[in-house]
């Protein structure tokens, strides 16, 4: 699927951010949002000087809001956010660097216990910002697993489901090593969505989908 897609889209460059700690803030706003809403919060915190640890350090939690407003949900991330810069300061330093050189599993228990972060959001910080060989597990990928019938039972949208696509995913691509592995899981999950966009929503448009040949389950929600 990996090589249909890459041929289908090529590259995907992701994660559509500048620095790593873009990547982490941009992680936080997408929740629940279109990436066009988070693109218009990110521009603000740019230009309010609040898109490095130490801006989102220092500005005060009711501006936070206002700046991020545009991606929903403002009273709910800005404390997660703060929270996040909070737990970097610290536990590490305020060092992304440091932060990346702990062990993955343990950065994956110290996100997720931290407010606002759920396993997508985790995992996404883990691969794209912090370069840990992690999967991530969306909805895109939960649809296509169903529809093309990878994982049985069909995986569930809580964390039993996640975390069998998640398995999924790790075994596809185990045999690669080092940077190759990161660099492997960061383009599929950015292909996933490419595919997942185009012709895998709610409702499947499988004309014209790369993936279509290998399709094996026909439902009402397909067309």
């Amino acid at each position: 699927m990996h090589d249909q897609l890459a041929a289908a889209y090529g590259p995907q460059s992701w994660w559509p951010a500048k620095t790593p700690f873009e990547v982490i803030v941009g992680a936080y706003l997408t929740q629940n949002t279109a990436w066009k809403a988070v693109e218009r919060s990110i521009a603000n915190l740019h230009s309010a000087g609040a898109m490095t640890v130490a801006g989102l350090r220092a500005i005060p939690l009711e501006q936070l809001r206002e700046l991020i407003r545009p991606s929903g949900f403002p009273t709910r991330k800005a404390p997660a956010l703060k929270a996040f810069v909070a737990m970097l300061d610290a536990e590490f330093g305020g060092s992304l660097d440091q932060m990346a050189a702990e062990s993955t599993a343990k950065l994956r228990r110290r996100l997720l216990a931290l407010p606002g972060v759920g396993l997508e959001t985790a995992d996404a910080i883990l691969l794209y910002a912090l370069g840990h060989a992690v999967p991530v597990a969306d909805e895109y990928l939960r649809r296509i697993a169903e529809r093309h019938q990878l994982v049985e039972p069909p995986p569930s949208r809580d964390r039993k489901g996640y975390e069998s696509l998640s398995q999924l995913t790790r075994q596809a691509f185990s045999g690669e090593v080092g940077a190759g592995h990161v660099q492997f899981l960061n383009e599929f999950h950015a292909l996933t969505v490419a595919v997942g966009k185009a012709h895998c929503g709610k409702t499947a448009r499988c004309a014209g989908c790369p993936l279509a040949a290998d399709l094996r389950y026909v439902s009402n929600d397909i067309e």
